[in-house]
Order: structure tokens, then sequence, then C-alpha cells
């Protein structure tokens, strides 16, 4: 099996050229072949010589991840992306179309460890991390997609399937290349991380400073609570993990996002809304709201449009900026939590 070509960074590609005896700029005018133009067939690139051509057809893949079904939602804004992997296993990525923006959703991991209750992903188990390729693979199969159409990708969310933090160098060089002024140059304010709360990660991240916008799945506003559907709260309890966030914002000045579930009867109380609120008191943040999507697996309902209506009233009562995340792709299995393949460890 091939090397993805996508797991270099432009400095890997210029040492791949010294041992091959090619010219050094011949680095950057493929990365631009590449990143730039969005040719991702090496016969594209008519200024590189045919041999040199020819050899990375025979050595890199460039195909890290191919489509094998297509859904669209009802209202054709969404699209859920089922994807095979080189060694056959599967991962499912999403584009959102909006007004003005196209943001996809794209996986780390091939199944998710953590085990949420609620969570399709997390009840597939975990099956592999994603390499630095096929994170970058993802990002480009929309890309060249949305360049048919005339259109450009403007915002990257890695809430696909599996707990980015848990595959956390693969993620951060694969940004890396993306965020690369000599190629594709996209910016890391237009991307987001979303953890259920890995703390020495969210540390690590803290110290890199980066641009990079960084959102926490909460979904509780007590240990208590959130224990029964995150299992990883044991590991690290609500209140460590607020303490981290906080420090992440003191010390980056950027704004962190906590997701919300909302479940009828669990979580969605007005007394469970003034507990968020006094745990989040003064941190610069803002509260993502999402009423429940439904697994197969997990069958409590999501809060009523008048219960997430009352939950938010409360948290504006108490200054925390908060909104009610727009539903989309749930007809199609694409809402958040609804990542699903029909991989197992085993296939």
């Amino acid at each position: 099996m091939n090397v993805s070509f996508y797991d270099l960074n432009l400095s890997d590609l210029e040492n791949v050229m010294k041992e091959w005896g090619e010219p050094v700029f011949r680095a950057k005018q493929i990365w631009q072949f590449v990143y730039k133009k969005l040719y991702l067939d090496p016969q594209l690139w008519n200024t590189v010589p045919k041999e040199l051509r020819n050899r990375f057809l025979n050595e890199y893949d460039f195909h890290p991840v191919t489509e094998i079904k297509n859904i669209q939602s009802e209202d054709k804004q969404t699209e859920k992306i089922l994807l095979q992997l080189s060694d056959g296993k599967k991962i499912e990525a999403v584009l959102m179309r909006y007004y003005e923006r196209n943001t996809i959703c794209i996986s780390s991991q091939a199944g998710c460890a953590m085990n949420c209750a609620f969570c399709a992903t997390g009840q597939m188990g975990f099956i592999r991390n994603l390499s630095v390729g096929e994170i970058v693979g993802q990002v480009l199969f929309f890309a060249e997609k949305l360049k048919l159409e005339e259109k450009k990708l403007t915002n990257i969310v890695i809430m696909g399937m599996g707990e980015p933090f848990h595959n956390y160098d693969h993620v951060m060089k694969a940004i890396d290349i993306i965020n690369d002024s000599d190629g594709f140059q996209f910016g890391e304010r237009r991307i987001t991380i979303s953890t259920v709360g890995i703390i020495p990660m969210i540390e690590k991240f803290t110290k890199a400073k980066r641009q990079i916008n960084l959102a926490v799945s909460l979904h509780a506003p007590t240990s208590k609570i959130r224990d029964q559907i995150i299992p990883a709260n044991k590991k690290y309890p609500l209140e460590q993990l607020i303490e981290t966030c906080k420090t992440y914002t003191e010390k980056t000045g950027r704004r962190i996002t906590f997701e919300y579930a909302l479940i009828h009867g669990f979580n969605d109380s007005p007394e469970e809304a003034a507990l968020l609120a006094k745990l989040l008191k003064g941190m610069l943040c803002h509260v993502n709201l999402i009423p429940l999507n439904s697994t197969i697996k997990f069958d409590q309902k999501g809060s009523s449009r008048e219960r997430t209506n009352d939950f938010k009233m409360m948290l504006d009562k108490y200054g925390i900026a908060c909104s009610i995340r727009l539903k989309r792709g749930v007809d199609i299995g694409a809402g958040c939590g609804q990542l699903l393949t029909s991989s197992s460890k085993n296939e």
C-alpha cells in the first residue's frame, strides 16, 4: 500500500526531492499544483517532467479517501458522504451549505473510544486513528467537489467521527498542511476542533497558542449528570475540565464554545440552566444548545422547542452568551452525534 502524498508537509516533500536527486524547487512547484490549483492527478502537473510525475503516481497514493455513498438531505443543503479508506475501513463526513458559506464536518478517527451514550460513533467503538493524509484527503475531497460547482470551502469543523485530541499529532499536522501559506492557505480561525474534554491535551493545545477554535462537548451542568452520558467524565471530572477551560481562555484570549445537547427531562430544566450559568460565570465562552438528535441505541428524546427556548432564556438571564444550533441533515443521519458506518473492528 502506497503512502499518502498528503501525509507530507512542504519540508517533507523537499526532503523527498533531495532523496530522489531532483532540484529542491520542484517541491514547491508540485505543492502549489496540488494545494493551490487542486490538481490531485500528477499527470496534470504540466511543467513537471513526465518521469517525475510517473514516479509520484507509482510511489504515492493521491486518493486516500474514496466516495462510496452520497446522501442528500431533503432541502439539498446537506450531504453526508460515506468514504472508504485505503485499507477498506469507512468513515463519514458532511458538507453543509449555507448562504455564502460552505462548511465541512470531517472525521479524525474511524469509530471512537469515548462511548458517549447518545453518540452513534461512540456506539461503534474505536477502530483506528486516521493518518494525516486521510484527514487532509477529506478536506481536498470536498474542496475539489466545491471547485466543480465554482464554490469555495469556507469553514472546517473537526467534529465528525472520533475524538480529535486522541489523534492530536495527526490532526495538528493536517491543519498545518492546509494552513500552509504556499499552498491551500486555509486560515486557522476558520477551523474548529471539538473535544469531549481530554484535559492533558487541552493543556497542550493551550500552550501551542494556535488560532484554531476550540469546542468542548459539555452536555451537563454537574458531574453527577455528566457521568451518566459521558464515561470520560470519570477520568476528567467536570470541575477540573472547567478550570482547564478557564485557563485556556485566560492564556490565549480566545473564546471557547461549549456544546450542550438538550435531552428531554434529563439535563434541560431551568434549574439545570441556572447551574450551567453558575458553572460558566465569568468565562469567555459561548454555549451552543443542540436539541438531541436520535440514534439507534439511545432512546431518549431531544428537548421540545419550548423547553429549549426556556433553557436559552435562563442562560440569557444570567448573561451567558448562547445560541440554538440550526438543525442540519438530521433526516439523513448527518446531525450532531449521528455519524455511523457499518464498519467494525473485524471488518
